[in-house]
């Protein structure tokens, strides 16, 4: 039986290889995947002198560094002993598992880089190979002359950073200098030196070029900068110094400044239209009120709400200021307060603060109010020492509710309990 028709198990396991943020984990049965074990299978075998080749049991784990090429696969494999001797020019696609044993059988982790010409290159590999009869043998292959990915926080990478961001200071078109802001990944290939690849982000900062040559400890990153992504390819000769740098970098658009999100407040008081008819009971309880504690002879009726505010207290709480005008209808008359009342010439107008709590589980309304008049021209026709509310002393105004306390002085005022 052809491999082809062999249907491969995978799994989910984390490599010990692999660097959190460079890389990430994908399906075993992905093109890439399946070729770039071909190609370390292929290694491994064509690296054996005598016996048979091998054939791929299954893949276990494939991890891969990005999706630009060229980008490394770091994988784990299984393998067994096929009935192909190594020197017969097949490839191990052609060959079934042998079946007499004694068998052998193994476990392989490679790492593979696809190239920008789409060719995969065995950067290393290491196969523990369980022979039918005997020990265990390891095989390694190390390609020396090979791209390696390597950690973002690899100690090496910033003495070459710090030359290539200046660089991009030195022939960018900015007025202000820029900084790493974060390295995104990084490879590695010994030479006569080294040859690096390194992807990073860098970020606008508050030095001017005006005013600073390079970068020094005074150069913040700026609010709102513009911000950028380049892509290095670097050569370090063996004295440590960069020989050449090969730059692409982009830049992204300043930010638009963000204003700081409102805080939220549960219990804090919230403003509210004042034309809202959630409005209308706590206003009639004010004018009530407003209208009981008035020592004058004619009613006031409200001309107009100027804010309004909500609380969710030990019930509802609305806070509120608003203008009263004195009408023609007079209390001696005990004429409900109405909207046809006409207003008094001249005008009488109060400015009124008012807090009424409405408690509408236990039927209880307790309001505040507190007037003062809204032009002093208005009382001009009042006797000199007048008030528009009772000389007797201060009025009594209730505390604030609790959710569990008794309140005393309660009279009744239109079917609800109003605490004086």
């Amino acid at each position: 039986m052809k491999l082809i028709t062999i249907l491969f198990l995978c799994s989910r396991l984390l490599s010990s290889l692999c660097h959190e943020h460079t890389i990430r984990e994908i399906d075993c049965d992905d093109q890439d995947a399946f070729l770039a074990v071909d190609a370390a299978l292929k290694a491994h075998n064509d690296h054996q002198k005598s016996g048979n080749q091998f054939v791929l049991y299954r893949i276990t784990q494939v991890n891969k560094t990005n999706e630009e090429r060229p980008f490394f696969l770091i994988f784990n494999y299984e393998i067994k002993e096929g009935n192909c001797p190594v020197q017969n020019g097949k490839t191990w696609q052609d060959c079934d598992y042998k079946e007499s044993p004694p068998t052998a059988s193994g476990t392989c982790t490679a790492t593979v880089r696809k190239e920008l010409n789409d060719e995969f290159t065995v950067s290393s590999q290491n196969c523990q190979i369980i022979p039918g009869e005997g020990p265990m043998k390891t095989h390694k292959y190390q390609c020396v002359g090979c791209m390696h990915p390597i950690s973002t926080e690899d100690p090496d990478l910033e003495l070459i950073l710090k030359h290539n961001i200046q660089h991009f200071n030195n022939h960018s078109s900015s007025t202000h200098l820029f900084a790493l802001k974060k390295v995104q990944s990084a490879q590695r290939q010994v030479v006569h030196g080294w040859n690096y690849d390194i992807a990073y982000l860098i970020e606008q900062t508050n030095c001017s070029k005006e005013n600073f040559p390079f970068l020094t400890s005074e150069c913040q990153p700026l609010l709102n900068g513009a911000s950028g992504e380049c892509k290095d390819n670097a050569s370090v000769n063996v004295d440590l110094k960069v020989d050449h740098i090969s730059q692409k970098c982009h830049l992204f658009p300043e930010e638009d400044p963000v204003p700081p999100p409102k805080r939220m407040c549960a219990g804090c008081p919230k403003e509210i239209p004042v034309d809202s008819p959630e409005l209308e009971e706590a206003l009639n309880h004010s004018l009530r009120m407003l209208n009981a504690e008035n020592n004058g002879e004619f009613l006031f009726k409200i001309a107009e709400v100027q804010t309004a505010k909500v609380q969710v207290v030990a019930g509802m709480k609305y806070i509120m200021t608003f203008i009263a005008k004195e009408t023609t209808c007079s209390k001696g008359s005990n004429i409900e307060l109405i909207k046809n009342c006409e207003l008094n010439q001249p005008e009488t107008a109060l400015h009124c603060n008012a807090e009424v709590v409405i408690v509408p589980w236990e039927n209880k309304v307790y309001p505040t109010v507190n007037c003062s008049p809204d032009k002093v021209a208005t009382l001009l026709r009042r006797p000199p020492g007048f008030s528009p509310f009772r000389s007797v002393g201060p009025i009594e105004r209730p505390t604030r509710p609790q959710k569990s306390c008794e309140y005393k002085g309660r009279r009744e005022a239109s079917g609800a309990t109003v605490a004086q």
